[in-house]
């Protein structure tokens, strides 16, 4: 089975990372999508993110019964900074049965000469490249495991979304229904310093 691995913080998942993980997986070759929670990424700030397992329900809350994209919380269980090169090969020890690839914003691929190994994830893996406004591709776009695909965007960001949260004003349409509810209940991002 081909999987493809959408990593991100998803703090909070809103509808922008719905519609392209959606995407993804219906357009593409794979056969299902896990979205990662990442418990820190190296490249951004700790204490902006909500808990591990606070993201992960949400999370689990917006995919719902979709069958073909699941929640996975591999990371946790990790080394802590979590290097993407690390949980790849974690994957592919686990679980040898499937053939993993990768789903990245065109932003993240003009930071990704920064990433641990990059040159290993390059050369073995599929990588799945959405574009995103306001950023031009690189030249190692042109690469022979980079595959470009046109998916739907909303400009939309978590800490926008966050923002508004400590506005006090309304995130419903930013985020999935279900994650909207549970947030109204539970008021997760008041309880942090979050910019």
């Amino acid at each position: 089975m081909k999987v493809g691995l959408y990593f991100g913080s998803f703090n909070p998942v809103h509808v922008g990372h719905m519609i392209i993980a959606n995407h993804m997986v219906n357009n593409t070759d794979m056969d299902q999508l896990w979205m990662v929670v990442s418990p820190h990424n190296p490249l951004k700030q700790k204490k902006t993110l909500a808990k591990d397992y606070d993201r992960l329900h949400l999370l689990n809350l917006a995919i719902g019964d979709l069958t073909n994209i699941k929640a996975s919380d591999i990371e946790f269980k990790l080394p802590k900074p979590s290097y993407t090169i690390d949980t790849m090969v974690y994957l592919e020890e686990k679980y040898p049965q499937h053939q993993f690839c990768l789903i990245m914003g065109g932003d993240n691929l003009a930071s990704f000469h920064k990433w641990k190994n990059y040159e290993k994830l390059l050369e073995n893996y599929p990588i799945y490249v959405y574009r995103r406004p306001n950023y031009d591709l690189p030249e190692i776009a042109s690469h022979e495991n980079i595959i470009l695909e046109e998916a739907p965007l909303l400009d939309i960001s978590a800490s926008f979304i966050r923002s508004q949260i400590r506005s006090k004003k309304s995130i419903k349409y930013l985020v999935p229904d279900k994650v909207y509810e549970y947030l109204l209940e539970d008021p997760i991002y008041n309880r942090l310093d979050i910019q």
